[in-house]
């Protein structure tokens, strides 16, 4: 490829990014391009074009986006969009999925201890914070949950293990050290969701897929 087809296309590119809200995926971004292109390269060429402007190239898992730099983020707060606050259940529900995904209602409930109501997941899902991962392949079949692109979005992480740590929260005083919130651990290592942009290919054996529609 020449130079100016690689200019060429970083214009594209470019301007797919700014004509978006929500962060796209390396494939959907593939799509603008008719000749085989090296995304890869040009993403990290835009990202360190952006390195010192006012917004920043972001990676949200395999998405990408333009977002305001980090450091000019509180002087914009006056124009963001107000989010609506979450209640203490939800809160909890969306750390539990956030670290146990793919997880299931029951399960979710077995570490808070106590019943889950029927509008938490509701309005996780409404917040595009949350989404079906597929069903486990266990008696009754229960629908397991897991994050979502727009959650990486929404608090900055360019991947679910950029999450902090248990000890990290503690240390923070964001976390007590009540029995259920050491539940958050008792799985170990972090499953990934089968569809997750971090999963590994072959990472599928306790997940069914949902049937596309």
């Amino acid at each position: 490829m020449s130079d100016e087809q690689f200019t060429e296309n970083l214009r594209l590119l470019e301007a797919v990014l700014f004509a978006t809200k929500e962060p796209l995926g390396e494939r959907k971004l593939s799509n603008y391009f008719e000749d085989e292109i090296d995304l890869k390269a040009m993403l990290k060429t835009l990202q360190e074009e952006y390195v010192n402007k006012g917004v920043n190239l972001v990676r949200r898992g395999n998405a990408w986006a333009f977002r305001t730099a980090p450091d000019l983020a509180e002087k914009l707060s006056e124009y963001r969009e107000n989010v609506k606050t979450l209640s203490r259940a939800a809160i909890e529900t969306l750390a539990i999925i956030a670290y146990h995904q793919p997880v299931t209602r029951a399960e979710i409930e077995e570490i808070r201890g106590v019943s889950l109501s029927k509008g938490t997941l509701d309005v996780l899902f409404e917040a595009d914070w949350i989404k079906p991962r597929g069903r486990r392949r266990t008696p009754g079949r229960p629908m397991t949950w897991g994050t979502t692109i727009d959650f990486l979005d929404q608090f900055g992480l360019e991947r679910v293990e950029d999450l902090p740590g248990i000890e990290e929260l503690k240390s923070a005083g964001l976390l007590d050290a009540r029995p259920a919130i050491n539940a958050y651990t008792v799985r170990g290592e972090m499953e990934l969701p089968f569809d997750h942009p971090d999963q590994p290919e072959d990472d599928t054996e306790l997940i069914e897929p949902l049937a596309e529609e």
